[in-house]
């Protein structure tokens, strides 16, 4: 699932195809907006919320889009030829004089009041790239529940919005703490870092091409997507196992000598699941 600098991205070159100018094209190929046409409307921007994109269009309508696993956002010239799947997986397509800009494999896509956004975001908690960042209560959020395990409250969007598995795997490193740690346990001076360091890593990436936690050209990560090779800190062999977020299993990777705290002791163990909103 995209991170929210992933999704940031994406709503920054949709918002430069399409704001400012009015849909010469619109092709909804979902049947519950079979019938929907935006043609003639001039979209007004493209609003990255969390891991969710609101594309508003004038006469209050907004579109909700959601990547998950496999959705994308694909731009191209008017002429090019598309290259991002498959026809059949194309949910919708909005285009201007200039540009087409392509749904492919959205699983979420649901055309709502722009007065109604709330239904589709409102659960969300502050915004780690958004205007409605608060450090305070994100943290608040996060230890309302101090049983959970850190890894799962981070996953959790309505704690804090824009974090993905990467990043819960990043900054449990860089805490210093298993992602099966309580939250609760974790030290006051550590738990009051956590926004901010979250909040650190996501600006630092919202502009890069390729994603980067440790300032290393070519090791780009401390622990995602390393088992078994050796971690970059103290050449421990890094580990993988499974943890839930509510939704499905996800790998995660620790260091088992720089972090501190409960972890599987096989692997990729069934981790109990909670219920967790995108």
């Amino acid at each position: 699932m995209p991170e929210g600098d992933t999704v940031w991205q994406t709503a920054r070159r949709l918002h430069e195809a399409l704001a400012g100018k009015v849909l010469t094209r619109s092709d909804f190929r979902v049947p519950k907006y079979a019938t929907a046409d935006l043609t003639g409307r001039t979209v007004l921007d493209v609003t990255p919320r969390g891991k969710h994109l609101l594309t508003r269009v004038e006469g209050g309508l907004t579109l909700h889009s959601h990547l998950k696993m496999d959705g994308s956002w694909k731009i191209f010239e008017n002429g090019r030829r598309w290259t991002g799947g498959p026809a059949h997986q194309i949910r919708v397509i909005l285009g201007n004089a200039d540009r087409t800009a392509v749904g492919y494999r959205l699983p979420v896509l649901d055309l709502i009041r722009t007065a109604d956004e709330a239904r589709a975001v409102g659960h969300l908690g502050p915004d780690l790239l958004g205007p409605d960042w608060n450090p305070e209560l994100a943290l608040a959020n996060l230890l309302a529940d101090p049983a959970r395990p850190l890894g799962e409250a981070l996953l959790d969007q309505r704690n804090l919005a824009g974090i993905g598995n990467i990043y819960k795997s990043e900054l449990c490193f860089l805490l210093g703490a298993t992602p099966w740690l309580p939250v609760g346990a974790l030290p006051a001076d550590r738990a009051a870092k956590l926004p901010a360091l979250a909040k650190k890593l996501l600006e630092a990436n919202r502009e890069r091409p390729v994603r980067s936690t440790t300032g290393r050209r070519g090791q780009d990560l401390f622990v995602y997507g390393r088992a078994p090779r050796p971690c970059l800190r103290c050449h421990t062999s890094v580990r993988v196992a499974d943890q839930g977020d509510g939704s499905r299993e996800r790998p995660t990777y620790w260091c088992p000598n720089c972090q501190t705290g409960p972890a599987p002791s096989a692997a990729r163990p069934r981790a109990a699941q909670r219920r967790t909103t995108n």
